[in-house]
């Protein structure tokens, strides 16, 4: 539980969600999938193994020891570091993934800074992070010191003071947080969008109901109530 609080859960199994995101972001990279690519905060290392068959050389980086360990297993070039300390030549990366990371690190910006650093010109960072109109706290929350794991509702419409006390594990974003990251430095953005997730543990429990949900929700990505999605996905190269 103390692991999930501070660093988030990872993907330990593959399924729909995953490999949504996983065509996402081989269509955001377009030819430079076949580069070399870093996932910055890469967990066990599923996105790792299922961007190498593209042809990349792929560097998985993970802050938890016992992560990258287990990630190494099946990928040779998983090191453990920190995201604000990327441990790599500057302009070497192509393409970088972080997914649902960087809400959990020790400086959001640091760790920005430091993806442009070992991007080439014209390399892109494939960004997954939270958003702070979804309706639910999905990291959990505190309570008079103790943890309570799970989906927590409307925690992040609170005062951002009163939402900290409760979540101060891990950083929501609006639209304006972000862009404060990437202030004066030399990127440009090719998207920036809100999407839904894709709801595999409610289909997997309530069946028909739960993929017409998914419809439903991915769906609405196309209308004005995308502001209640899940996630920021947005697609930055450097210039």
């Amino acid at each position: 539980m103390q692991k999930a609080a501070l660093c988030g859960e990872p993907s330990y199994v593959w399924r729909a969600g995953q490999q949504r995101r996983l065509e996402m972001i081989v269509r955001a990279a377009g030819d430079r999938i076949q580069g070399n690519i870093l996932e910055n905060g890469c967990g066990v290392g599923m996105y790792v193994e299922h961007l190498a068959p593209f042809g990349g050389k792929i560097f998985g980086l993970e802050f938890d020891f016992e992560r990258a360990s287990e990630a190494g297993k099946n990928s040779p070039r998983v090191f453990n570091a920190a995201g604000e300390f990327i441990p790599l030549p500057s302009g070497t990366i192509d393409l970088i993934l972080s997914h649902e990371v960087i809400e959990h690190v020790q400086s959001d910006r640091a760790a920005i800074c430091e993806m442009v650093r070992v991007m080439k010109p014209g390399g892109r960072i494939v960004l997954f992070c939270p958003n702070r109109g979804y309706p639910f706290e999905t990291h959990g929350i505190y309570w008079k010191d103790k943890y309570y794991f799970g989906n927590k509702l409307f925690v992040n419409y609170l005062p951002r003071v009163w939402r900290d006390k409760l979540a101060p594990h891990v950083r929501v974003y609006s639209k304006r947080d972000l862009q404060k990251l990437f202030n004066d430095l030399p990127v440009k953005f090719i998207e920036r969008t809100i999407i839904f997730g894709a709801y595999d543990n409610i289909i997997a429990r309530f069946g028909a109901f739960g993929k017409v949900l998914r419809g439903i929700l991915q769906f609405s990505e196309k209308t004005p109530l995308k502001v209640l999605g899940l996630s920021h996905f947005w697609v930055i190269e450097k210039q």
